[in-house]
């Protein structure tokens, strides 16, 4: 931070009339722009504050999915925001600009765009039309509520972490443009995303979404002409395949990277699926084939918005440094290249257009703080107080818990992105598990029959021993296990001149792993009711309720079960079902079930046909 501010005071030296101008100013955009959103936002909160309650409706249904009738026009904003945030046009900026990745190793804007396709065209369909409320209703339907609190650790932590990284990204950034204090406009922008979160849910982060992303592109489309015609750029044209003041922005894939870019995009292809904050908005839809046109068109939305990132990533490694502001020493020899969008809008486009960019990373930024939030809320007051602690609470009390929730987590992401300096290194390593451990697990509930809460746990365990084992260079976390193709790599910090050695694994670790949980999950499922079915295994060992119970209650009735040995008369007494009909209806709405609901591999409709 004290780099950043040195880099704000230098800027103020070399152009001190004009900066005292653009801190106002700035200021002024910030505040007009933080009165817009909140304004939308209160107002979303009060058009749709009866939406979802006609029918006998539950508030915090309504607010965790709103009345599942989502229009077109919002649906398709707000399912693009899923993904299009803060960290994903810096990020795409940033490798469009390093030297040595280039847009060949921009993975995300495909990645993601390839992760909506196949979650509209594969878990959209069987998600919305269960009439589930939040990802993790399935895994409590078959798992149990226990195993559903340990997803929800993963999942939790993704949302959080997330959250404070961009809140993070955004206090610098601003830093950069404005030269205002860091720690007060992140304050600021988590308060403004928390308050309209907590009096619309998903309505105010629907309609929020749409003003969002529209600054978002007009901000950057804006300023990438002036960006382009200054002295000190370059033809991007040129620059893309010839080297000029840096390394071509088009990057390559060298054969010895090839599995390690496989990896990473897998990573984003499969790990964009399993997220709260995809599935709020699948399950917000009207209906399950409305769910997947969303998804289709936010991956075409994801490409679309990703287009001036990658300009200006571009223009970034086009610009003779030396005859902007900013100095001789280019930002990659600064360690500041995750900052490259702020700062060609800042060195190369005139005050009052750099202002509009300043806006649109400020709407990237709340349109993925306000989801992130309300997402882990939803799950922890549905999927933990309701169904793990309190099944009898009244739907008021619900409500309540959810708006302290948001609160709380919004607090804890802003107290992180303030007093901790590894978020995106914690928002790596829980994205990482979000993929490794949450995706197979979804795989299997909705698509694997007769997997159990058994393998569940094997999977779990599996996945995550995997995946801590190959370490995280950005949490300086040494591996453990030391996959094939490893090597020792120094990394030289240029502020601080000091030497950094890290392990680079080249094997695809992080898709062995996910591999690996998912086998485990569908292999220790089958043995485990292979053993309690066979007779090989006493019911009485059926500790997790995950076979015998749960067949007794689902597909067996009590004398099918002694007549093949699965249990004995004297064992009838402790079996009990693991689910009772009361708390399994929770997990669906009747309402809202269609003839596709036939997805749930262990239904009991189907089980029952």
């Amino acid at each position: 931070l004290s780099d950043i501010r040195f880099f704000g005071s230098t800027a103020t030296l070399v152009e001190r009339r004009p900066m005292a101008g653009i801190h106002v100013e700035g200021l002024v955009a910030i505040v007009l722009f933080y009165a817009l959103i909140l304004a939308v936002g209160i107002w979303a909160a009060w058009k749709n504050k009866n939406s979802g309650m006609e029918e006998g409706g539950d508030r915090s249904e309504s607010i965790m999915v709103g009345g599942r009738d989502i229009g077109l026009f919002v649906g398709a904003f707000t399912m693009t925001a899923t993904w299009v945030g803060g960290g994903y046009i810096n990020g795409t900026a940033e490798y469009v600009y390093l030297p040595g990745y280039g847009l060949a190793w921009a993975q995300a804007p495909f990645g993601y765009a390839m992760s909506l396709v196949l979650g509209g065209l594969f878990f959209a369909k069987p998600m919305r039309s269960r009439g589930y409320v939040t990802m993790l209703d399935p895994f409590q339907q078959l798992y149990g509520k226990r195993m559903g609190g340990l997803l929800f650790i993963p999942a939790l932590m993704g949302e959080i972490f997330w959250s404070a990284a961009i809140f993070s990204a955004l206090g610098a950034t601003l830093s950069v443009i404005v030269d205002i204090d860091i720690n007060m406009s992140v304050i600021i922008s988590a308060f403004i995303a928390i308050f309209y979160t907590l009096v619309g849910g998903v309505y105010s982060v629907a309609y929020t979404d749409v003003v969002q992303l529209f600054c978002i592109f007009l901000g950057l489309w804006i300023s990438i002409p002036f960006a382009l015609s200054n002295p000190a750029v370059s033809d991007i044209g040129v620059s893309a395949v010839r080297e000029i003041y840096q390394e071509p922005w088009l990057g390559d894939i060298q054969s010895a990277d090839l599995w390690m870019w496989i990896d990473d995009f897998c990573l984003l292809m499969f790990g964009g699926i399993p997220w709260q904050v995809y599935f709020q908005r699948v399950l917000s839809a009207s209906s399950a084939t409305y769910a997947q046109v969303l998804s289709f068109t936010a991956a075409f939305g994801c490409l679309i918005m990703a287009v001036p990132s990658v300009l200006i990533g571009a223009i970034g490694a086009s610009t003779d440094w030396n005859q902007t502001s900013y100095g001789s020493v280019p930002p990659m020899m600064k360690d500041q290249s995750e900052m490259i969008l702020p700062i060609v809008l800042q060195h190369l486009c005139p005050p009052f257009v750099s202002f509009f960019g300043l806006g649109a990373v400020s709407a990237a930024v709340m349109s993925s703080a306000d989801s992130s939030i309300l997402s882990a809320s939803s799950m922890f007051a549905r999927n933990i107080y309701q169904q793990a602690f309190r099944q009898s609470a009244a739907d008021y009390e619900i409500v309540w818990v959810m708006r302290i929730s948001i609160f709380v987590f919004g607090a804890a992401a802003t107290a992180m992105a303030l007093l901790t300096g590894t978020v995106y290194g914690l928002w790596y390593l829980s994205s990482d598990l979000v993929y490794v451990i949450i995706f197979p697990q979804l795989l299997s509930v909705l698509f694997i029959r007769g997997t159990n809460t058994y393998g569940s746990v094997a999977g779990y365990v599996f996945g995550l021993i995997l995946r801590i084992g190959g370490g995280e260079p950005y949490l300086k976390l040494p591996p453990f296990i030391y996959y094939p193709g490893w090597y020792i790599k120094e990394k030289v910090l240029h502020n601080t001149k000091e030497v950094e050695y890290l392990v680079v694994q080249k094997f695809p670790f992080k898709m062995t792993s996910m591999l690996a949980s998912f086998l485990s999950n569908v292999v220790f499922s089958y043995l485990f009711k292979y053993l309690f079915e066979s007779g090989k295994l006493s019911a009485k060992y059926d500790f997790l309720d995950a076979v015998v119970a749960k067949h007794s209650e689902e597909i067996m009735d009590r004398t099918t079960l002694v007549n093949r040995n699965v249990i004995g008369l004297s064992e009838m007494a402790p079996v009990r079902p693991r689910l009772s009909v009361t708390l399994a209806t929770t997990f669906t709405r009747k309402e809202t079930l269609t003839e596709e609901d036939d997805y749930s591999p262990e239904s009991p409709s189907h089980e029952n046909e």
